[in-house]
Parts: C-alpha cells; sequence; structure tokens
C-alpha cells in the first residue's frame, strides 16, 4: 500500500483569527465589567474599639397608599403634618432611618415626590421596603 499523497491545497495547519476575535470580545467585556466589580468589593477595615454597644436605632415606617393617603408608623398624616413630624424626630434622634412602603401601584413620580418631601424635611437615610420573592 502507498501512502496518500497530501493535496497541496488542503489545510493543514488551524486558523486562529476566530480564537483571537473572541479573546478580544472577552477582555473586553472584562474590561468594561472590571470597574463595576472593584466598587463592590471595596474592603473597609473599621477600627475596633475595647468596649462597644450595639444601639438599635429607630425605623419609622412611612407608607403611601394608592389613592395618595400617607401614613407614618401607622398614623394618617398630610403631607406638611408628615414633614414638621419628620424635623420634629430628626431633632430628637439625627441618625434616624425612614423606611418608605410604596403600594406597586402608586404612579413613580408620587413615589420620588414622597421621597423628596423625606428629604426636604432632614431625614439623610432612606430605604425603600420591597417584598422579596
Amino acid at each position: 500500500m502507498q501512502a496518500p499523497e497530501s493535496d497541496p491545497e488542503s489545510i493543514t495547519g488551524i486558523n486562529i483569527t476566530p480564537l483571537v476575535d473572541v479573546v478580544l470580545v472577552l477582555l473586553i467585556i472584562f474590561m468594561a465589567t472590571a470597574p463595576l466589580l472593584h466598587r463592590r468589593a471595596l474592603n473597609v477595615n473599621l477600627p475596633k474599639a475595647a468596649k462597644s454597644e450595639r444601639v438599635a436605632t429607630e425605623t419609622v415606617r412611612v407608607e403611601l397608599q394608592l389613592g395618595g393617603k400617607i401614613l407614618l408608623d401607622g398614623a394618617a398624616l398630610t403631607v406638611p403634618d408628615m414633614i414638621r413630624e419628620l424635623k420634629r424626630l430628626i431633632e430628637l434622634q439625627p441618625a434616624a432611618h425612614v423606611a418608605v412602603a410604596a403600594d406597586k401601584a402608586v404612579p413613580y413620580g408620587e413615589v420620588v415626590t414622597l421621597l423628596d418631601d423625606i428629604k426636604q424635611a432632614g431625614i439623610k437615610r432612606v430605604g425603600l421596603e420591597v417584598r422579596v420573592r
């Protein structure tokens, strides 16, 4: 038996052009997402104290119902009354937290207006309540 002769036009090498294209696309993706990952992964070394106490901060719940009704810890208030109560609270507890719970059918603009009113009262720490599925 005779060994088959190689065809002068047959491809014997590997075409690396598609491999280079894929590697460059992956490099671009990693370069674009690396700053986002770095911001999340910042570690802060806090100083340690010999003695410490956990102080519970009071969280005030502000609810925005579908009809525009505002409840502050279960009590129905108008917007000016809510702002006045939050200003009084911030005088007593400067580090007070506010948790906003809005009905999912409430328009986004009304929620933003409520958040602006809360910020106007001087509250610096505001959280939005969501339901975990």
